[in-house]
This record gives C-alpha cells, sequence and structure tokens, in this order.
C-alpha cells in the first residue's frame, strides 16, 4: 500500500502530536522543547524528519504549537545529512 502525500504528513502529524502532549506536561518550556526535539532524532527515520520538516515548511497544519516550536527551534539537529 503506498501513502499519499497527505496521507504521510498526517501520519507524521499525528505521531509528533502524541509526543509533544507527552511532553506538554512537563514544567520546564525548554526541557519540553528539548525532549520532543530528542525524541524524534532518537527514534525517527531521516525520511520521516524529512517529511515532518517538509510539512512544516508548507505552513505545518496540525502541528501542536509546541511542536512546532520545538522542530523550529531545533531544525539543525533534526535535518538528517545529506
Amino acid at each position: 500500500m503506498t501513502l499519499t502525500h497527505a496521507t504521510q504528513h498526517d501520519t507524521l502529524v499525528n505521531l509528533a502530536n502524541r509526543i509533544g502532549q507527552f511532553f506538554e506536561s512537563m514544567p520546564d518550556h525548554d526541557e519540553a522543547l528539548e525532549g520532543i526535539a530528542s525524541h524524534i532524532h532518537k527514534f525517527w527515520e531521516p525520511r520521516m524528519r524529512r517529511g515532518l520538516l517538509a510539512h512544516l515548511d508548507e505552513g505545518g497544519a496540525g502541528l501542536l504549537p509546541l511542536v512546532r516550536e520545538a522542530v523550529e527551534k531545533h531544525r539543525a539537529a533534526l535535518t538528517p545529512a545529506a
């Protein structure tokens, strides 16, 4: 089964938002941002990270504000090597 571009982004947004929901209860905002970015970096394959960054570049529809902020702040670390 091949996923469409939109379906792939919907899946990545859903996964990223679930990570964000876990970290949003942290009292330290910067620690939450680092936790989100760290989790995505450690556990998402480069193709998934590229897809999330592309979705963000296209406006990032559906991303929780905390997730958007984490990805924007830690974009360099989340960008896979060429």
